[in-house]
């Protein structure tokens, strides 16, 4: 269970989103990408409020959760569910923390981009990657009347090696990320909605702070 619930963690990570014409091209797209790139490049927070979904081919199931995202930079995030089991991720700069709904045990690891399985699009609220050098647009197109856009992103190089696609639905007036789907070269599946979502808020100066909770012990993982 531990090894299911650290690969959708993962998956938030590699998994964790403007005009165009009917049919936009590639280039069109790598413009509207830059734009995105500016927008969260500039941003030092965000929060929003985040609903995810990952199929689990395996066992017939898709894993559901829902809650409030802030992030921060550098390399700072929290993850509150609205779950009766207890459970936490949260990123402190130093490191990650990630407690499995009702696990006796918080993992912890080492908080850097090759931690995260690879430089992905949720990296630029609070990595250092800049998303059009870890990205192309294989194809870009309109949604729900041109309100919004979705760009089909591919890997360059080997930016992002597990990676095999991930799609963005973007706001066309703001180039605000919406929802991030992102599939990876072995046929997993995350799907990520993001709503509300705000650039720059203010938030407390502890909220990226680790607090053991109690009877819990921190195993390095």
């Amino acid at each position: 269970m531990v090894t299911v619930q650290l690969g959708i963690v993962r998956g938030i990570l590699l998994a964790a989103v403007l005009l165009l014409p009917v049919r936009a091209g590639a280039e069109d797209g790598e413009a509207l990408l830059k734009r995105i790139g500016q927008r969260y490049a500039g941003a030092k927070t965000l929060s929003a409020n985040f609903r995810q979904e990952v199929p689990l081919q395996n066992l017939g199931i898709v894993r559901k959760a829902s809650g409030k995202v802030y992030l921060g930079r550098p390399m700072k995030m929290r993850w509150d569910y609205k779950s009766a089991e207890a459970q936490m991720f949260l990123a402190d700069g130093n490191h990650f923390y990630f407690r499995p709904p009702d696990s006796p045990q918080v993992i912890r690891r080492k908080a850097d981009e090759k931690s995260l399985g690879g430089k992905i699009p949720l990296l630029l609220l609070f990595g250092n990657g800049q998303i059009e050098e870890m990205f192309r647009v294989e194809s870009a197109a309109p949604r729900g009347g041109g309100e919004e856009t979705v760009l089909r992103l591919v890997p360059r190089g080997e930016g992002a090696p597990e990676i095999r696609r991930v799609d963005l639905v973007v706001g066309t007036a703001d180039a605000i990320i919406r929802e991030v789907h992102l599939y990876d070269r072995l046929g997993g599946e995350n799907h990520l909605y993001l709503s509300e979502v705000a650039l720059d808020p203010v938030l407390p100066a502890d909220l990226f702070r680790f607090r053991k909770p109690p009877g819990v012990a921190v195993v390095d993982g």
